[in-house]
């Protein structure tokens, strides 16, 4: 049997499906989010001036990129898990956050006086960005990519970093609670890095995990 035509043949099963694999989404997606949610309040937990900075469009800002990534990814995911499904048409979605992300910083570098960007670059809790959100998105991207290895993806590598984008756009977005950084500039640095590391992550686990 050709591969186009073992393509087809497992599309057509996974259509099928639609309601199991719909239920098991949506379980790997809630345990994603129960686990990610206990770590960060049994941990750092919510920023004290929580309901001053939720006033503020900077703070908010986070929450509408964090939660755009997590979305957009999951949407591409799903494509991903479906064998031989126009997963490209698709992708220009992840576009959405990073779109976001740099209108932002351009305002950001409008408002704000060139001798406070570095600062404002820097922030106070890079090294905390750095190590919380990976170490709080790797259970929901183990969940993801047992999902996935219950799909049928043939991108097995680009199905697991699309994977690590969504375990890190929901990691971030529970960390973005407690930061006390709202500059776009370091979100974009920052959790970008820490949300690559996340992708990075599942793209080298799906080539081995999630491969037929």
């Amino acid at each position: 049997m050709k591969t186009d035509e073992l393509i087809k043949i497992l599309g057509a099963d996974a259509k099928t499906t639609t309601l199991p694999q719909g239920r098991m989404w949506l379980m790997a997606v809630m345990l994603a989010v129960i686990a990610a949610a206990a770590v960060f309040f049994m941990t750092i937990g919510m920023r004290p001036d929580f309901m001053q900075a939720a006033q503020t469009i900077r703070f908010l800002f986070k929450f509408v990129f964090t939660a755009t990534l997590a979305i957009t990814a999951f949407m591409v995911l799903r494509m991903l898990a479906m064998p031989g499904a126009p997963a490209g048409r698709y992708g220009r979605w992840l576009l959405a956050a990073p779109l976001l992300m740099a209108v932002a910083i351009v305002l950001e570098l409008i408002v704000m006086p060139s001798s406070d960007w570095g600062r404002r670059l820097i922030g106070n809790n890079m090294m905390v960005c750095l190590a919380f959100i990976p170490s709080v998105g790797l259970v929901p991207l183990v969940a993801l990519l047992v999902a996935l290895k219950h799909a049928a993806p043939t991108r097995p590598a680009l199905s697991g970093a699309v994977a690590g984008l969504l375990a890190g756009g929901l990691a971030a977005t529970f960390y973005a609670a407690h930061c006390t950084d709202d500059s776009p500039l370091f979100v974009a640095t920052w959790y970008g890095l820490a949300i690559a590391a996340l992708g990075g992550i599942g793209a080298l686990a799906g080539r081995f995990f999630l491969r037929w």
